[in-house]
């Protein structure tokens, strides 16, 4: 494994899509893949890519310190509504996953948050412990010490069904929000034009490996909510995600 780092993830997989398609250079690629070439910061397309299988999907979870003085999201939106602009939601960086997911509830919900990007989604959560921040939107594994110990509350979550590590968190779909499914999602990809026979052999051993038991209680444990998605529809996943921030992105005067 080599760790390529920079650019969230940008430098990384730009190598990757740009190495030789013989398949012995396998790229982690993440939902950055489907947004960052809107922003014009990377020289690849989400295409470039011929998928293997989706390992992992975080969605987005707002998530407010235990002495916040609301304990459903229904109770915080109406706060926010009353309060326009003076709720600040810490995010891991501008223009990022988090940042993305929190402006499309603004959008979906008809609210307006004053974003506060950090470095990391560990620096959010120190200055909203801090009580510098109101709440923050990361993924449930970042979080996940701090609701384990109780000194965050997570309250809703960008997804289509409950986590079963949170069975009592409600996804913004049960409470009539109609916000799209946003998070971090992780999978294994190779660069397009690799051969299918080493494709297949690839795939296959790529979901016996996300199928092993090691791999399954790891990511249960740190609440990585794992998942299994393979091939096609692991590409109509990125197909969906690109369309989706083709039309946000432009509506928030971020692009480079």
């Amino acid at each position: 494994v080599e760790n390529v780092t920079g650019g969230a993830g940008g430098v990384g997989m730009t190598e990757g899509a740009n190495a030789d398609p013989d398949g012995y250079t396998v790229t982690m690629i993440t939902v950055e893949a489907t947004f960052l070439p809107h922003l014009g910061l990377v020289p690849f397309a989400y295409d470039d890519f011929e998928p293997l299988v989706q390992v992992a999907f975080d969605p987005a979870n707002v998530a407010v310190p235990k002495d916040a003085p609301y304990d459903k999201i229904e109770e915080f939106l109406d706060y926010v509504r009353e309060h326009p602009g003076e709720v600040r939601v810490g995010n891991g960086g501008a223009g990022g996953i988090w940042h993305l997911s929190t402006a499309a509830l603004e959008q979906a919900a008809d609210l307006e948050f004053t974003h506060v990007p950090f470095d990391s989604g560990a620096e959010a959560i120190g200055e909203l412990l801090g009580g510098h921040l109101e709440a923050v939107t990361l993924s449930t594994g970042e979080m996940w010490a701090h609701i384990e110990s109780g000194d965050l509350k997570p309250l809703a979550l960008m997804a289509n069904e409950r986590l079963d590590v949170l069975p009592d968190v409600p996804t913004f779909q049960e409470i009539g929000i109609d916000v799209e499914e946003l998070g971090s999602w992780k999978g294994l990809a190779v660069p397009k034009g690799t051969p299918d026979e080493i494709v297949s052999i690839l795939r296959e051993g790529f979901v016996q490996a996300a199928e092993d038991e090691e791999f399954v209680t790891y990511m249960d444990e740190n609440a990585l909510n794992r998942v299994l998605i393979v091939g096609d529809d692991f590409k109509a996943v990125m197909d969906e995600n690109d369309k989706y921030f083709g039309e946000l992105i432009p509506n928030l005067d971020i692009t480079n």
